[in-house]
């Protein structure tokens, strides 16, 4: 047995079988981005995954949402928006203040409730001296004049309402949108999440 498993070894079926291995995952990964890229929108730099989780999905489109959003609801249950760069493609980075601006009444529409985070680029909330990485309809975000929401995005706190910032990592960075039993205007299309503006 020893002299078939040297032979094996010698011949090369050893390395065969991991290097056709190696290409039938990167091969994998590569179609199942593919999948994703093309039922993925993106509007005002915000990327939702609007067929994730739904029966019905092919075997191809199961395999890339679970890879995309693992365990993720139905978009109709849970709306998901996805933002790396701001509203002029520039990557986010905790060097730059950011502002979201809900207009008036313009705050995610639902049933439930909904929540802005900030992580790093892998998806881990970061440690900030405020002790949080979020903000959602629970936090008592303080309304502008005209009735409008500021959200400000930084690593510093703001010289305005503290309430109304979400703490930003200091290097590259994403947010998370997201709407718990999203309203009507969220399931069906025209809602649009606001771009975030880079603060001059």
């Amino acid at each position: 047995m020893s002299g078939f498993l040297a032979w094996l070894a010698n011949s090369g079926v050893v390395q065969g079988v991991i290097i056709g291995g190696t290409f039938a995952f990167l091969t994998t990964v590569l179609v199942l981005d593919a999948v994703a890229r093309a039922a993925t929108s993106t509007v005002n730099g915000w990327s939702s995954f609007r067929p994730a989780g739904r029966p019905g999905n092919g075997l191809l489109m199961r395999a890339a949402s679970q890879k995309a959003l693992p365990a993720v609801n139905v978009f109709e249950e849970a709306a998901y928006w996805l933002a790396t760069v701001d509203g002029a493609g520039n990557k986010l980075s905790g060097e730059h203040a950011y502002r979201l601006h809900f207009p008036p009444g313009q705050l995610p529409p639902n049933d439930a409730f909904w929540s802005l985070t900030a992580t790093d680029t892998v998806g881990y909330m970061v440690s900030n001296p405020a002790g949080r990485s979020s903000v959602d309809d629970h936090s008592g975000l303080v309304t502008n004049a005209d009735g409008s929401v500021d959200i400000l995005l930084q690593p510093r706190a703001p010289s305005g309402p503290a309430q109304n910032w979400v703490p930003t990592p200091a290097g590259r960075f994403k947010l998370m949108l997201r709407a718990y039993l999203p309203g009507a205007a969220i399931v069906d299309g025209s809602y649009e999440v606001p771009p975030i503006v880079e603060v001059v």
